[in-house]
């Protein structure tokens, strides 16, 4: 968790530098220009020391490190890039690639060869070892560029060149201590980048700061990516793990959420879900800031009360947010429509929001920020999250979604934000049904979808399974669709064993809301 300290955090376009005070001191800090990650930090990296990212191959090292250059670029810092094992026209292509213009950069390309001739051999000495003399050329000819440059920001990409010069990893540790010292004595923001080898690095405990950036690789879909602060001196950060993306644009990261640093204050009450029967059924309303998980299996109206809700609060001026998971946003809407629920018009002025996402792209973080960004920047009020089983789709295993899920379903209720949930349960009438995994101890209401068999024809059935807040009815309710809306019967009471599927008949005729539809 974040450490408690004040001062604005700052993004890339409005300053550089952000002063943060802490325990008494206060620490200059710099933008990285890289979305979500100064936020991590607290305002970015400590100024004038020297932090290293680290990561396997394709992790995103050079890409980080460039981000990071072209921040300080363009608060017209004077900014160097030593690059040990790409050419300045390599990484003039990584940088077009993704649209960036690295004027106020000066790219610097170290080739060591160059220390010992055109062969790479230092033709005449045969007293020393070679890497008794080949390291420090290196980090003598480093210290030159350093010197002619005289950076306020520097990249040196990467130390495993460096490293490959080394006889062991005392004297690699020796060397870099060397330069670090040099650092030390400048005006100067430093970031080393290098493979990540063993836990025991000996960089790790030189410098001021690691990042790790990690690559997984999912079995379908794209490589999921993830950022650690191992350390960082001196200064509050964020720990754990954050999800994070390479696209055309550069990384964007996607701080972990956390619901206890966005605590809020709200009115408790109920809200209308539009249908006068269904308000009845839940004691009066939907209670405000609370989750609700619409529960049934496949065809009962789930989606379709989730939408009529929706609608309910755009008339009251509401916004509402969807994220769509299992279907196409048409078929969203075009079913709405057949119901009167003119989602599409709300959606046009501004009152409802319906995202399509692809579980396969985007991740559980990502669905985080982009959840809690229409609460904060939009105003929206109600959130609906169609279905679960999407959602889990994004999620490496069932556990890290029931963490994932509780901790943004906490900072909703902080916010005053209403959810619904919506779930499938697997099965048929009669037959035993079950949920890929057990959500309901986190929701605080749960509304129940069923079929049931009645005079060879299927009927559907809804009932307030639980509520937490209140008193709720415990009846069962018929519920039909059809060209009239949404319509919701009074209690079956002639009924029993309806859950079963195969219900008894115990008194009169069933009650047919489809008949006063044509009355």
């Amino acid at each position: 968790m974040m450490s408690e300290h004040s001062g604005a955090v700052k993004t890339a376009d409005e300053s550089a530098v952000d002063v943060v005070f802490h325990s008494n001191h206060e620490t200059l800090r710099v933008a990285t220009g890289i979305a979500g990650f100064d936020a991590i930090l607290g305002g970015g990296l400590p100024r004038d020391q020297a932090c290293l990212v680290q990561g396997d191959p394709g992790a995103g090292k050079t890409t980080f490190a460039l981000q990071f250059a072209i921040a300080g670029a363009q608060q017209n810092e004077r900014v160097l890039y030593l690059s040990t094992c790409e050419s300045e026209a390599e990484i003039r292509n990584i940088a077009k690639s993704h649209g960036w213009d690295l004027e106020g950069v000066d790219i610097h390309y170290h080739d060591a060869r160059k220390c010992f001739g055109d062969d790479g051999k230092d033709s005449q000495q045969s007293v020393f070892h070679p890497a008794e003399v080949e390291l420090p050329r290196t980090i003598e000819a480093l210290l030159s560029a350093i010197d002619r440059a005289d950076p306020q920001r520097l990249v040196i990409d990467s130390l495993s060149e460096i490293r490959l010069l080394a006889a062991d990893p005392r004297w690699f540790r020796q060397q870099v201590l060397t330069l670090k010292e040099d650092l030390g004595n400048r005006e100067c923001t430093t970031l080393f980048c290098d493979d990540r080898l063993s836990p025991d690095q000996p960089v790790q405990s030189i410098v001021h700061g690691v990042i790790e950036l990690e690559q997984l690789v999912s079995e379908y879909g794209p490589d999921h990516r993830r950022l650690r602060v191992v350390k960082m001196r001196a200064q509050p950060f964020s720990s754990g793990y954050h999800d994070m993306t390479i696209r055309t644009g550069g990384i964007n990261v996607y701080p972990r959420l956390i619901a206890a640093e966005h605590r809020g204050g709200f009115s408790s009450e109920t809200i209308s879900s539009g249908l006068a029967e269904l308000d009845t059924m839940f004691g009066g309303g939907i209670d405000r800031g609370t989750a609700t998980l619409l529960l049934g299996p496949s065809g009962t109206g789930k989606s379709t009360m989730a939408s009529q809700i929706v609608a309910a609060a755009a008339g009251r001026n509401e916004r509402g947010a969807m994220f769509i998971f299992d279907e196409r946003i048409q078929t969203l809407l075009d079913r709405a429509k057949g119901l009167g629920l003119d989602l599409e018009e709300q959606l046009g002025n501004g009152l409802v929001e319906v995202h399509q996402v692809d579980p396969a792209e985007l991740t559980a973080g990502e669905f985080s920020q982009t959840v809690s960004r229409a609460v904060t920047e939009r105003d929206v009020r109600l959130v609906v999250i169609d279905s679960l089983a999407g959602y889990l789709n994004a999620m490496p295993n069932e556990r890290l979604l029931t963490l994932y899920l509780h901790e943004l379903l906490s900072y909703l209720n902080h916010q005053g934000v209403t959810v619904l949930m919506v779930m499938t349960q697997h099965g048929l009438p009669g037959i035993s049904r079950h949920t890929p995994f057990d959500l309901s101890y986190i929701a605080d209401s749960v509304l129940l979808f069923q079929t049931f068999e009645y005079a060879g024809e299927l009927h559907k059935a809804i009932s307030v399974y639980k509520r937490r807040y209140g008193a709720h009815e415990p009846t069962l309710r018929e519920l039909c669709f059809g060209a009239q809306g949404i319509q919701i019967g009074e209690p079956l009471r002639q009924f029993q064993g309806i859950v079963t599927g195969t219900p008894s008949y115990t008194g009169e005729r069933l009650p047919d809301v489809r008949d006063h539809d044509q009355s």
